[in-house]
């Protein structure tokens, strides 16, 4: 782990690195990741990928960066390579690879050293607090790799 190492991962030169320690809660009867624990796992890599970026939950329905909204999965993608086991490390790895109007899609792995072992594809809307869709502001989007960043756009 390198000195930048946090609670909530790093930012790397392709998006976002957290890694997480399968515990006994995480696990079925015979100590294999139960299959929905991974989307736990995969949550956490997204909200840390944001706080990372300056965008907090909390700041985005406080209208920090324009009017209140919210980020809310619309579709996830989740193919299950290979398992994990109790007192597994994995490192949950986000990244950007489309921003646009008024959603982001994120490619997400969970690896086991360099054994992937979870590939997820997660579009995310942007809504209002009551559910509406709404264009992502530009310094959300900046933020995030828009107009001026790093990160792939369309």
């Amino acid at each position: 782990m390198s000195d930048t190492h946090t609670l909530s991962g790093e930012l790397t030169e392709t998006g976002h690195r957290l890694d997480v320690r399968v515990y006994f809660e995480d696990t079925d009867f015979s100590g294999v990741v139960y299959h929905a624990r991974y989307l736990h796992f995969l949550e956490r890599g997204r909200t840390d990928y944001l706080r990372l970026h300056g965008i907090g939950h909390r700041e985005l329905m406080a209208g920090t960066f324009g009017e209140p909204m919210a980020f809310a999965v619309r579709r996830m993608e989740i193919e299950f390579l290979r398992p994990a086991r109790i007192d597994d490390v994995l490192r949950v790895e986000t990244r950007t690879t489309l921003l646009g109007g008024a959603r982001v899609v994120l490619d997400q792995r969970i690896l086991r050293g360099e054994e992937v072992l979870v590939e997820a594809k997660v579009k995310v809307a942007v809504i209002s607090p009551e559910g509406k869709p709404r264009r992502m502001p530009a310094a959300v989007a900046e933020r995030l790799g828009g107009p001026g960043g790093e990160e792939a756009t369309a």
